[in-house]
């Protein structure tokens, strides 16, 4: 396992790239699958985008992009309510964010018998992001102990470095303490932890 405790941030630049994690409306208050305080997110992301958007790099954002006959769904057995179904508007990302015309989006989740939170998993994420020469990510968005923990833990595995934006993620914590765990868990597979106040003193 390759440890990244003694890492210093360094202010983001070419090789770097902003990943947002699901930030749509059926996790947000009001939705089908409600992530608590998921909206005080929204503020922080836009600061980050805003110094990506500034610095020219790029910006992806995964979503869940579900068949309405998704196994995760309870109508079909899995442990879920149904949730951002393929364009309906639940799915839509939060109005917001107002992501720049220019993010990259990753649609997931797309086939009823798969269920993989990751990013990476079964999408292109991993060979756009080579083609653009990325080497580190830094990621927000929801949910902390599911689709994020998952999508940086495959990012590691991928020989990412990443750098976790802990003041722009949100746990659905089904079990008490489920989103610090999440976060333990990513730190201890090298993950670094990051708030907007140290981006912009770096």
């Amino acid at each position: 396992m390759r440890s990244l405790d003694r890492e210093i941030f360094t202010v983001p630049t070419l090789g770097d790239a902003l990943l947002l994690i699901d930030v749509q409306r059926d996790f947000l208050p009001g939705g089908s699958l409600a992530v608590t305080g998921g909206d005080a997110i929204i503020p922080v992301l836009k600061r980050y985008l805003e110094y990506f958007q500034h610095a020219r790099l790029p910006v992806f954002a995964t979503r869940d992009w579900h068949p309405a006959n998704h196994c995760s769904f309870r109508t079909q057995g899995g442990v879920w309510p149904p949730h951002c179904v393929a364009n309906s508007p639940g799915a839509r990302f939060a109005p917001e964010l107002d992501l720049p015309a220019q993010t990259r989006v990753i649609s997931k989740d797309a086939t009823p018998e798969r269920d993989t939170y990751s990013g990476f998993q079964y999408t292109d994420l991993e060979a756009q992001l080579k083609r653009l020469g990325v080497h580190r990510l830094l990621v927000g968005g929801l949910a902390t102990d599911y689709c994020v923990l998952m999508t940086v833990l495959d990012a590691l595995e991928r020989g990412f470095r990443v750098w976790v934006l802990e003041d722009a993620i949100r746990a659905v914590n089904v079990h008490p303490g489920d989103g610090n765990r999440a976060i333990e868990k990513m730190r201890k597979k090298g993950a670094r932890i990051l708030h907007f106040q140290t981006l912009e003193a770096a």
